[in-house]
């Protein structure tokens, strides 16, 4: 299992923690030590739609102004290949599926 995301975002956090607890091996790949490309990034879209991917509440979208620019699906694909930060967390790969932020009760449904 890989789960992406930053080590300081609060839900990300929390999905360490429930895997930890429940002896869930995960390899956590931090956004701001390891770039995620477009080739990633068009696999995870093969699973989940864009705007499920898309972090459009996040301080990076509202630092861009991107709500201005009214950014359609090929738009918005390009920022998360640009600004990584720009994607919404955890992205978890798991048996060649994709969960897309932390829900408690989908994961234990999931993975437990």
């Amino acid at each position: 299992m890989k789960l992406y995301g930053i080590k300081t975002c609060g839900s990300v956090r929390k999905a360490i923690k429930f895997f930890k607890e429940n002896k869930i091996e995960f390899e956590l790949i931090d956004f701001k030590k390891t770039t995620v490309g477009e080739d990633e990034i068009n696999y995870w879209l093969e699973k989940v739609s864009i705007d499920t991917l898309f972090n459009n509440r996040g301080t990076k979208y509202r630092t861009l102004k991107l709500k201005e620019l009214n950014l359609d699906d090929k738009a918005k694909k390009e920022w998360l290949i640009k600004e990584n930060i720009l994607i919404k967390r955890p992205v978890i790969e798991y048996k060649n599926d994709v969960f897309v932020a932390f829900d408690e009760e989908k994961y234990k449904t999931i993975f437990i």
